[in-house]
């Protein structure tokens, strides 16, 4: 059940359980990067090569197609995306490119893929692989993996579908957000961000693009039409903390309604932001956890990925809250740490992914009925991060 707590005893708390992970050791994220070394990791494979942007189709099976509902996902602990049937599992995969983390789907039914390497750009109708776009940023450092490795992470797709923004991690600086061109499979101009772009988005007209910086507290907000861009910080906690505090923005959604932007902290609060004025207001929120990925309904309905408590002596486990326009929310638990979250197209049902960027990942999605809470297993991928709904 959740515990009722004020903003300033859970802020204390949090602080508390940061003040004694940062005397255990030197952090740059949510906590330890334990996660490039995991157990399911690779090791670096050395000096990073520029890929070419021309066709290379590369595919595991021969199944082509892809029916309504599939759901299509980013192995973040292998080099592929996969194709899960909603019921089955896992029916096809497709080589990307070095651990995949974010990935968009256009109406053309074209994927595209934030890897270590490049944009890859899969045909989900074929299921191949029809390019992959290097990235233009220097000092991305070899290819390797982790939630700390150089390349891409949030990725998104203007309305009009004619270019796709992608957050480029540079290990140990700021990152930056690159355009590619959906026609010409070139990169048209880079843009500099904060430090490790997890999310990105784009506003209802296409003028804007919003990179969620979590190592600096802040969002970047690109203009499309003149590439200005400018930074506004997003920080509820404050930034004392530095790169080893956990109170960090981590993904956004924009508002339908009016094209805010809503990042969840903790589960305590609602970050509600306007990027016009820059100006920001907290909601209160229920789950008391940890949270990350998040995605919003076209009624506006937020769904905020729980990945687990700080503090487990103080904190909640794992959940998704499914918070309406009017500010209710309902915490269903979720068994273990998940990542990222995508609704069916009816809005009955969500998919939460079970990849995780810290430890303890689980290779596979939880599947939620949204109307019960009930929820089950299932099996698909390595290390599922991104998640769309064909």
């Amino acid at each position: 059940m959740h515990r009722d707590r004020g903003p300033v005893e859970g802020r204390t708390v949090k602080r508390l359980a940061l003040a004694a992970t940062a005397v255990a050791v030197l952090v740059t994220g949510c906590a330890t990067q334990a996660s490039d070394n995991s157990p399911t990791g690779r090791p670096s494979s050395g000096d990073r090569s520029r890929p070419s942007a021309t066709p290379q189709p590369d595919r595991t099976t021969k199944a082509p197609g892809a029916a309504a509902g599939t759901l299509l996902v980013a192995d973040f602990g292998a080099d592929t995306v996969s194709f899960v049937d909603p019921d089955e599992g896992v029916v096809d995969s497709v080589r990307a490119g070095h651990a995949p983390y974010g990935l968009v789907v256009g109406d053309d039914g074209r994927a595209w893929v934030a890897t270590a390497e490049g944009v890859a750009v899969i045909d989900t109708k074929t299921r191949e692989r029809e390019a992959l776009v290097p990235y233009e940023t220097d000092n991305l450092g070899p290819v390797t993996d982790g939630e700390y490795r150089g390349g891409g992470m949030g990725i998104a797709l203007a309305p009009d579908g004619e270019h796709v923004y992608v957050g480029v991690n540079v290990p140990g600086g700021n990152g930056t957000l690159e355009t590619v061109d959906t026609r010409t499979l070139k990169v048209t101009d880079t843009a500099d961000v904060g430090r490790r772009p997890f999310d990105v988005d784009v506003s209802r007209d296409g003028r804007e693009v919003y990179a969620t910086d979590h190592d600096s507290f802040d969002v970047t907000v690109l203009d499309t039409d003149s590439g200005d861009t400018r930074r506004i910080e997003v920080a509820p906690y404050g930034t004392e903390g530095g790169l080893g505090s956990w109170l960090k923005p981590h993904y956004a959604a924009v508002r339908p309604s009016d094209g805010k932007l809503l990042f969840p902290f903790e589960g305590e609060k609602l970050v509600v932001l306007d990027p016009d004025t820059g100006r920001s207001t907290i909601e209160r929120m229920t789950a008391d956890t940890h949270q990350h990925g998040v995605t919003i309904t076209p009624d506006g309905t937020l769904l905020a990925v729980g990945t687990g408590p700080i503090d487990p002596a103080e904190d909640e486990g794992p959940s998704l809250t499914v918070r309406t326009k009017d500010g209710k929310e309902k915490v269903i638990p979720l068994d273990g740490p998940h990542e990222d979250v995508a609704v069916s197209a009816d809005g009955r049902t969500a998919y939460v992914t079970g990849g995780f960027t810290r430890d303890g990942y689980w290779n596979g999605i939880t599947v939620v009925d949204l109307g019960s809470g009930d929820t089950r297993r299932l099996a698909a991928g390595e290390r599922p991060l991104g998640i769309a709904v064909l």
